[in-house]
């Protein structure tokens, strides 16, 4: 057996449906079904969701738009100095680019201002109001943040300044006395699509200045709606397909600079560029320094100025990357030390000097190790003070939880699956406890276990290139429209192996009703050394085309492996024992171990995992069940290797058997071995073997071993007496079989024994054990 990673549930699809929507749209099963798991089940919806042009909804159904608009264009008219205040996220730097390009397009008289991460901490502040007062500001609009600042927004208007927030976060219980507010979540708000990224408020605000849609900022839009994971769906979607068309074409100096260093080929653009290359490159400048840089990349004209910021963007990437690895590092040693995660349902670990502007990235990956609610925080002790950023797991609200602790968090603000915050270093101990408490009261054990939903179990004869090139009617993808994922069950293996340079990737054919397909796994290759190759297996993973050399052929890109049925390991021939140790897993692990003698030479740090078996009545005791069992060495016969697995159906089963010699090549004497023998004693008479058993040997071709084998038998059966090595025939008394002598019969078990065990076929030893652990198997089905 091998276990999944992760929880499998393959999404059920009304089959009456499928079958509707695949002959009103001429598309396949496999589309239909996807189309229904997105809640797509109409007719009309699956056709508007894939081949629909979109319509974007009227920018004025936003409470607050005309109110917004009127005081902007007032702004616009009168010169009065306006200020973006921004984030320092994709998201956020995205905004703040979509505005100032319009307003600079519309003749405002505008300028952006992005916090800084570590001196200002996250949303409006204090004192950035105040000196945006002192410098002659007379408006500020918010983008991507905002929500929360009750606070600050009365300071704005104490200074004398108008607000403007356009947000998508969260609103809280009590929202700020602002001029207007643009937010699609506000409580009485009508707006027909609530999960629009900060960027895509901005972009509607834009479209209302405007008049008109603003085609050529979606190529920025489509940035922070992809980066923030927002619901692909309706305006988003039509952002996200639009923008990325956008971006194969942009004229953008700061966009094409960045593509050029990341080595990205404007015409492949997809949802991924911004996901794994774009994004991470501006986040990376907010997470290290302040964000300006990346608004001031995607504003400028300079082709030059261009390369030159691109290339520092590219460099403070990397930084990112190895900061984010050591930290990362650290805090699994700190859960492993101090926080373990059976006495910890919630995370919270902090230390002083964490990069404050990377932990989000770091609770992402604990939360992909432990599969727990985290939060990093960065220590400052000097201010008495802990920042960092919350990542969950399904069906724990962050958002709600984190709201039942306002008292003890002075600021705060996300989503249910991501939040930031910041607290006093004194409370970080009871924020542990509470969440703690929470997360017991509202998760169970199987909470604890990841799942991975998948859209469809499909047969590799149903992958083909047709239905391939289908699946693309379904991009982009993101949130609430995933990637497809799909199970393939129990196929064959045809090849399988380790590639890459580091041998860490995982390279598999599998074949089904005679269909072959490819597979990779990324990072999976150790998975060889716990797959037999006569199992079958099941993957799920997403389908893609493999183009090499003008050549197209389907593969999967493999996640996850499970084999369901019990496995076979030839380990036969293997002189050392101990280099098993890392392939076989910790997990149950027993060395069975049938010849005393053999004891001595097994590890001894594996002693505690030691059984020795030496009679039928242990072995029916041996509780192999959902073990991991090593043969160590050869039985002393087949029955016990039957009472060892009859009705316990082990995991896997490791066949070593070591023996120091074998009995298998020597000469097994025929009858007519023996008659030509017994004749010869009957001519010559009595005979020194020790002097001429030798010479006899030789004159027949034979090893010595063999005639003093066969003389010993013959002396069992009282044809022969042997004294001080002089064999003597005996009278003529009645006839035995060669049988009746228990030297001969120990032989020929023996040998059987080698034969089956030692020296058989891989798939005879497997037909073998099979037959014993099936037997197991239909007994207890019986049983039930």
């Amino acid at each position: 057996m091998l276990k999944s990673k992760t929880r499998w549930i393959v999404r059920e699809s009304d089959h009456q449906l499928v079958k509707t929507l695949e002959n009103e749209l001429k598309i396949t099963p496999l589309v239909a079904s996807m189309l229904i798991n997105r809640g797509l089940d109409t007719v009309d919806s699956a056709r508007y969701f894939l081949f629909g042009k979109g319509q974007f909804h009227d920018p004025y159904l936003l409470k607050g738009m005309d109110l917004a608009v009127n005081r902007i264009r007032e702004a616009i008219e009168n010169q009065e100095p306006i200020l973006i205040f921004g984030d320092y996220d994709a998201d956020g730097v995205s905004s703040t680019t979509v505005l100032m390009v319009t307003l600079k397009e519309l003749g405002a008289n505008v300028q952006f201002y992005i916090p800084n991460r570590f001196t200002e901490g996250y949303g409006p502040n204090e004192q950035a109001f105040r000196r945006a007062a002192e410098s002659g500001i007379k408006l500020i609009i918010t983008v991507d943040t905002g929500i929360s600042a009750v606070n600050e927004a009365a300071i704005a208007k104490e200074l004398g300044l108008d607000l403007i927030i356009t947000d998508h976060h969260e609103p809280g219980p009590v929202l700020p006395e602002a001029f207007a507010i643009i937010h699609p979540k506000l409580p009485d708000s009508i707006y027909p699509f609530r999960e629009l990224a900060g960027v895509g408020v901005a972009f509607k605000l834009a479209h209302a200045l405007y008049g008109e849609l603003p085609e050529h900022l979606l190529e920025f839009a489509v940035i922070g709606t992809i980066a923030d994971l927002v619901s692909l769906k309706d305006e988003n979607r039509l952002i996200a397909k639009k923008g990325l068309e956008k971006l194969k074409v942009t004229k953008n100096k700061g966009l094409k600079a960045i593509f050029k260093v990341a080595g990205v080929d404007q015409q492949s653009i997809t949802e991924e560029t911004i996901g794994f290359t774009l994004a991470p490159r501006i986040n990376a400048v907010g997470r290290l320094e302040d964000a300006d840089m990346a608004v001031e990349l995607l504003l400028t004209d300079d082709p030059i100025e261009a390369e030159g910021l691109a290339q520092e963007m590219d460099e403070l990437n990397k930084t990112r990357q190895s900061i984010v690895n050591s930290i990362t590092h650290e805090a699994i040693e700190e859960v492993e030390k101090n926080y373990p995660i059976d006495s910890n349902s919630v995370l919270v670990i902090g230390k002083e000097g964490w990069n404050a502007g990377v932990v989000g990235i770091v609770a992402s990956r604990l939360v992909e190790k432990f599969y727990r609610p985290t939060i990093v925080l960065s220590f400052d002790k000097e201010k008495g003070l802990a920042k960092g950023s919350a990542r969950s797991i399904a069906g724990f609200d962050l958002f709600k939880n984190l709201s039942t602790c306002r008292d003890i968090l002075p600021h705060f603000g996300g989503h249910p699956m991501a939040a930031g915050m910041t607290l006093n270093l004194e409370d970080v101990s009871e924020f542990r406890q509470r969440l703690n408490t929470l997360a017991n009261e509202q998760l169970s054990a199987d909470d604890f276990v990841p799942i991975t939903l998948l859209d469809h179990q499909i047969n590799v004869e149903e992958i083909n290139l047709s239905s391939l090139d289908e699946l693309h009617l379904l991009a982009p993808f993101g949130m609430d429209n995933p990637k497809p994922k799909v199970l393939i069950s129990n196929v064959q293996i045809s090849t399988m192996r380790k590639i890459g340079s580091e041998q860490n990737h995982l390279k598999v054919m599998v074949n089904e009703n005679g269909a072959n397909l490819d597979g990779i796994g990324f990072g999976l290759g150790q998975l060889v050394d716990h797959i037999s190759p006569a199992s079958k297996i099941s993957v799920i993973g997403e389908l893609a085309i493999n183009e090499w050399n003008n050549i197209r052929k389907p593969q999967i890109f493999i996640q996850d492996v499970a084999v369901e049925s019990w496995q076979l390991f030839d380990y036969r021939g293997v002189k050392r024992i101990h280099s098993l140790v890392h392939t076989i897993p910790k997990e149950k692990r027993k060395y069975v171990v049938f010849n005393k003698e053999q004891l001595d030479k097994i590890d001894s740090a594996l002693a505690s995992e030691v059984i020795l078996i030496q009679d039928e009545a242990e072995a029916k005791e041996f509780d192999s069940k959902q073990a991991n069992v090593v043969l160590v060495d050869l039985p002393p016969s087949k029955d016990i290797l039957c009472h060892l697995f009859k009705g316990k159906q082990p995991a896997r089963i490791y066949a070593h058997f070591y023996k120091e010699s074998s009995d298998f090549f020597s000469t097994i004497p025929t009858r007519d071995h023996f008659k030509w023998f017994y004749a010869f004693l009957l001519k010559k008479g009595p005979l020194d073997l020790g002097r001429h058993g030798d010479e006899i040997a030789k004159h027949r071709g034979w090893s010595t071993e063999t005639v003093t084998f066969m003389s010993k038998v013959f002396s069992e059966l009282e044809f022969v007496t042997i004294n001080n090595g002089f064999i003597t025939l005996n009278k003529p008394s009645q006839k035995r079989d060669l049988t009746d002598s228990i030297t001969y019969q120990t032989k020929q078990a023996q040998y059987a024994l080698e034969r089956d065990l030692l020296f058989s076929s891989f798939q005879q030893l497997k037909s073998w054990f099979d037959q014993v652990i099936e037997e197991s198997v239909n007994i207890e089905e019986a049983v039930k």
